[in-house]
């Protein structure tokens, strides 16, 4: 019987992958995931939308929550966990919730992700509410799990999304703000959902995370200025950033972000207006926190 998940079907194109050479299983696999980004485009839309939902959730204090299972589950986690060091996002702005908790991570949690009662309950420990953004992360689309939280998410006023890489349920489809479906097709290796089906769901996670922070002004142009310093690479990003923007050398550079209590967009606005620290960190809060309006373009960026 043919399965009805598109993630569980098996591939014709790889039926005879275990008799193929190194160098042509690396051929079979790179071309099924050449598929992938075109698979994701075709949710524009759709993602696009989220983006907005998201948007509007962090403006008004609220978070974006990732659930999921699995390979699903930890993406969400790893997204979640990037956005800090990244955009200077407090790490209660963002969160990852995976079935069976941390220890899924790098051990799987027989049965989790069947448990509808813990999908249920890590709505309510979270304290969802009308303010937050709900992801659902399911490749097959039918993980327990996931579609109760999403109900609960529901039930306690949050916007909700159903992200699956084969056609949700006709329930989900009916009761989510937004459904981001990337038909990738089948996996290489059958129901390997890690594959095709991970990467589009990594892509797709880059896209909603980093549209609404660039929305929210986190960056500058294409620049990262909300970076958290927390690592050596950081720090020196940070000041090359700096100096790119205001021509300063990398001690002033160095100096005007101590200034600035770290900050290299508080920084950015001393130098190029002269204002204190205080009056900048006022006019950033009036700008909503995009530089643009206070200071102008960024300078070009430079060819490759």
């Amino acid at each position: 019987m043919l399965d009805p998940r598109l993630t569980e079907r098996r591939n014709p194109r790889t039926s005879g992958i275990d008799e193929a050479s190194a160098a042509e299983i690396v051929d079979l696999m790179a071309a099924e995931d050449a598929t992938v980004p075109i698979a994701v485009a075709h949710a524009r839309a759709e993602i696009a939308r989220t983006i907005e939902l998201i948007e509007a959730a962090f403006r008004q204090g609220g978070r974006l929550l990732y659930v999921g299972a699995g390979t699903s589950g930890r993406l969400g986690v790893l997204d979640a966990s990037e956005c800090p060091p990244t955009f200077g996002s407090p790490p209660e702005m963002v969160v990852g919730i995976i079935a069976g908790g941390l220890p899924a991570l790098v051990k799987p949690a027989e049965g989790a992700e069947d448990d509808v009662n813990l999908g249920i309950s890590a709505m309510d420990e979270r304290q969802v509410s009308a303010r937050d953004v709900v992801v659902g992360i399911a490749a097959s689309g039918t993980t327990p799990y996931v579609r109760a939280a999403l109900g609960r998410a529901q039930t306690l006023g949050a916007r909700t999304v159903f992200l699956s890489c084969s056609e949700p349920p006709a329930l989900v489809r009916e009761t989510c703000d937004v459904c981001i479906t990337v038909l990738v097709g089948p996996e290489v290796v059958t129901g390997s959902t890690r594959l095709k089906a991970g990467t589009a769901t990594k892509l797709v996670l880059n896209m909603l995370t980093t549209g609404a922070m660039i929305r929210i002004g986190k960056t500058y142009g294409n620049l990262m200025v909300d970076l958290q310093a927390w690592s050596n690479k950081l720090v020196d990003r940070g000041q090359r950033i700096l100096m790119e923007v205001t021509g300063l050398d990398r001690e002033a550079s160095r100096a005007a972000i101590a200034a600035a209590g770290g900050s290299v967009r508080t920084a950015i606005v001393m130098a190029r207006t002269g204002l204190p620290r205080g009056e900048a960190e006022r006019r950033l809060a009036e700008s909503g926190g995009h530089l643009r309006p206070i200071v102008g373009d960024p300078p070009p960026a430079m060819g490759a």
